[in-house]
């Protein structure tokens, strides 16, 4: 399995900070917008100690919890070198998608360490609580988190596509080595997207191979590459990784765990708002360019710069929607009406 492309072991460090024991979240991510390595911060987990120890130790510590529920695998040919990604028509995936239990799972990621070249196996998010209960009393942040959703990910050397996430996350690198290429949100015209509603994991992704970008195909890769920075963790090593933000994620051992928590800052009766972007797919998008260029101007002032925008003149009981922020009343009162608009 190759190791990082040559721009991208040119790339600049994501800052760091070694974490002293004790130290408190809000402290170190308040306001934060842009990545940060959180050196050690979970190196005292039992997971992670294990793992320092030998696979098999990480292995038969994580099997404590395991309840037997099978969990969902990929499998990639050797041929594919862990990346993850779409068949050469996008009529379907490169791999092979299925379940299996997770004592079968660490079996074949065993075999694989033998074989040359190896093949890849790979288990993406899994719900801690579900599959794991009682793993994270002692090998999470969640305490220290407004309801987060915390979730294991297994396997040996995959690649996953650059993607973003809404929520924002804290990726816990807690066996093996684990390498993350970060670009800011303006990067997404230089990272060619995919498919939207088709994608490995759902979540819509670039199309450029990082280990091997063809730069004749897509050529404004070049301005991403240098606006990338690269998060080399160990195990041990947390990284924070704000909402929007593309990542693409590596992992170099036999064996690679990471925790994983996301969380978002705003009330989840707000909704989505991946939905806004596809209503405004369904309503907007076609319009002729002039058309597009008002809604764009309504929607930088009620949306987007909002902040910037003069204070009307309206009393607070008379605000309805434009009121900040939004209140659960008037948010479930708009999701109503939206369905019903849809409806017609």
């Amino acid at each position: 399995m190759a190791e990082l492309a040559l721009w991208q072991q040119q790339a600049q460090a994501v800052a760091a900070v070694q974490v002293s024991p004790g130290v408190r979240l809000s402290d170190l991510l308040e306001g934060r917008t842009t990545p940060l390595i959180l050196k050690g911060l979970c190196r005292d987990w039992p997971l992670v100690q294990a793992g320092l120890i030998s696979d098999a130790a990480a292995a038969d510590y994580l099997l404590q919890f395991y309840q037997g529920e099978p969990v969902s695998v990929c499998h990639l040919a050797p041929e594919m070198q862990g990346r993850v990604f779409y068949n050469s028509d996008f009529s379907g995936f490169n791999y092979q998608a299925g379940k299996m239990s997770l004592p079968q799972l660490l079996q074949q990621l065993a075999v694989a360490q033998t074989q040359q070249p190896a093949p890849t196996w790979y288990m993406g998010s899994t719900e801690i609580q579900r599959w794991f209960p009682g793993l994270a009393e002692a090998n999470s942040l969640s305490q220290q988190l407004v309801h987060p959703l915390t979730s294991v990910w297994l396997g040996n050397q995959a690649r996953i596509a650059a993607h973003f996430d809404f929520p924002q996350n804290l990726a816990c690198n807690v066996v093996g080595r684990r390498t993350f290429t970060l670009l800011p949100p303006e990067q997404i015209e230089n990272l060619y997207p995919g498919p939207m509603e088709f994608a490995p994991g759902g979540q819509d992704i670039s199309l450029v191979d990082f280990l091997a970008p063809d730069l004749v195909k897509f050529p404004r890769f070049v301005k991403a590459q240098q606006a990338a920075t690269i998060a080399a963790l160990e195990p041990g090593d947390v990284l924070f990784i704000p909402s929007m933000w593309w990542h693409q994620v590596q992992g170099h051992d036999a064996l690679n765990i990471l925790v994983s928590h996301w969380w978002r800052d705003s009330p989840a009766y707000l909704g989505r708002p991946t939905n806004a972007l596809l209503h405004s797919m369904l309503s907007l998008r076609s319009l002729p360019k002039a058309q597009r260029q008002a809604w764009q101007a309504l929607f930088n002032y009620y949306i987007f710069e909002h902040d910037n925008a003069p204070e009307p003149a309206i009393p607070d009981s008379a605000k309805g929607m434009l009121q900040q922020p939004l209140s659960e009343q008037h948010a479930r009162q708009l999701r109503a009406d939206l369905q019903n608009k849809l409806k017609r």
